[in-house]
């Protein structure tokens, strides 16, 4: 089973989050502020941490920035778990590299079956080349897309960012974090790059698959 790290400088929050999580049968760690939280996943190497945003020491977006420039914790999921239910707190979420974002107060049984959900999908992204979604196929490792069993004809560029994006949907994945990651940091390109790219995806796959966030980003919304 899962290894959880459960961070939350208020502790009544704490234990009620990891005496559910550990009757799920999860192996539970908790801290109880920012720096507990890095040093606490650098030893156990958890598969997820659930972070709270405000607190002492280091806040959950500080100890999430820190955390994802270890290189050993470079798969570990991170989830913040909030009572900060703002837009502009959850984009800066997902800009420091969080892949879930949960607004508190959330029940029991609500909160395990997002972390199972969250899990399961990591589990499945890592186990297998492909990507399905309706009929959308994405083969990573022939680095081709079907639609509706037809192949689609993309560019590598911009088979390269649809798969960027459908990796986690839903997810608002940042203008600079999509060029660092598609093009690289030592190659220039500007802005409008993306923008075209974009385009040329959805007329070969509809215009529902990427949704503008404007003024942010890009993100991969799948509609079942």
């Amino acid at each position: 089973m899962a290894k959880i790290l459960v961070v939350d400088d208020e502790i009544d929050i704490l234990d009620f989050i990891a005496y559910n999580l550990s009757k799920e049968g999860y192996e539970v760690i908790t801290g109880k502020n920012g720096n507990e939280a890095i040093e606490l996943a650098k030893k156990h190497k958890p598969n997820l941490i659930l972070l709270d945003i405000m607190m002492p020491e280091k806040t959950g977006i500080e100890a999430c920035e820190q955390i994802r420039k270890l290189p050993e914790l470079k798969t570990c999921l991170i989830a913040f778990l909030t009572a900060l239910d703002d837009e502009q707190s959850e984009l800066k979420g997902f800009e420091v590299g969080a892949d879930e974002y949960i607004a508190k107060p959330i029940k029991p049984r609500l909160l395990i079956s997002r972390v199972n959900a969250l899990l399961r999908r990591s589990a499945d992204s890592g186990n297998t080349s492909k990507m399905a979604y309706g009929d959308i196929v994405i083969d990573k490792e022939q680095y081709v897309v079907f639609q509706k069993d037809k192949p689609v004809d993309l560019a590598r560029k911009e088979f390269e960012l649809l798969s960027l994006l459908a990796s986690k949907p839903g997810r608002v994945f940042y203008r600079n974090e999509i060029l660092s990651r598609v093009w690289g940091d030592d190659v220039y390109v500007g802005d409008r790059t993306i923008d075209v790219h974009i385009r040329k995806i959805r007329s070969k796959l509809g215009d529902e698959v990427i949704k503008t966030i404007k003024g942010v980003g890009y993100k991969f919304e799948y509609v079942s």
